[in-house]
């Protein structure tokens, strides 16, 4: 297991200087929430992937990936009943990927709860299939970049499209596509009321991100998670990913969520 950490805590930091300060507690990678880099992907030149991909290998840390990938710019939506809302989001999809292909990033979690809804007038099962095609183009471009795509089961607090692993799963199996697979997160299995080991180790053979944190949103070890017993689960099924700390509360500050969740998870590993 190798220990992340998500960048958008680090408020109005130069990406750059992210890595550098990562890389100096100890973290081996850092996961990069596009927004944080640009409104639109689209306006990140060749140059400046490449400065980044340079500035992450100058400060010897690894770019896990990407995560919070719909939040920006506005209007985007995965199974929107508007077709052209629909095409509009999966190219900007397909360009994620290859903005985290042109970072060296490994893996991109498909959060993004509010880009995600089933809204009226669809079923359930009309934005499972629109959700589905866009996911099922992504994983082909993802496996010729050596990208995972990572499918996120979000608290029903958050969203109504894909709560419970069991249904990411089910997902992942209807893509069936060896670069698509899912992440499990500790705040959201939490608050879903699951027993995370016994989700890791139901969900072992797609288990292909983590997100650390707590039940309360805040830094791993803040709330009334067990930890242990979910770091066991994964040595257990042989996980080799990263174990990458996203939190929602930003206070006091990135330095000290940081130095705190790092000197946590490594003292269970």
């Amino acid at each position: 297991m190798r220990i992340a950490i998500c960048n958008e805590m680090f408020e109005n930091w130069k990406i750059e200087d992210v890595f550098t300060y990562a890389a100096e507690l100890g973290y081996e990678a850092v996961e990069i929430a596009p927004f944080t880099l640009a409104d639109s992907v689209l306006d990140i030149s060749e140059s400046e992937r490449t400065r980044i991909r340079k500035a992450a290998e100058s400060a010897k840390i690894e770019i896990a990936g990407l995560h919070w990938l719909l939040v920006s710019p506005p209007g985007l939506y995965i199974n929107h009943p508007d077709a052209d809302i629909r095409k509009e989001t999966r190219d900007y999809f397909l360009a994620l990927i290859n903005l985290c292909a042109d970072l060296d990033g490994k893996v991109m979690v498909i959060g993004s709860p509010q880009q995600r809804n089933v809204m009226e007038p669809l079923s359930f099962e009309e934005a499972w299939e629109y959700a589905l095609a866009t996911f099922s183009e992504g994983a082909e471009l993802a496996g010729e970049r050596d990208v995972m795509l990572c499918m996120e089961p979000l608290s029903s607090d958050q969203t109504n499209f894909i709560t419970h692993p069991d249904k990411a799963v089910e997902m992942v199996n209807a893509v069936n596509h060896p670069n698509f697979q899912m992440i499990l997160d500790v705040c959201s299995t939490a608050k879903e009321g699951l027993d995370m080991p016994t989700q890791i180790r139901n969900c072992a053979p797609h288990v292909a991100h983590f997100h650390s944190n707590d039940d309360n949103g805040y830094l791993p070890g803040s709330g009334s998670v067990d930890y242990p017993p979910i770091i066991e689960a994964l040595k257990e099924i042989d996980y080799k990913g990263y174990v990458s700390t996203e939190v929602f509360d930003f206070k006091p500050d990135p330095q000290t969520i940081a130095k705190q969740s790092i000197e946590f998870v490594k003292s269970l590993l």
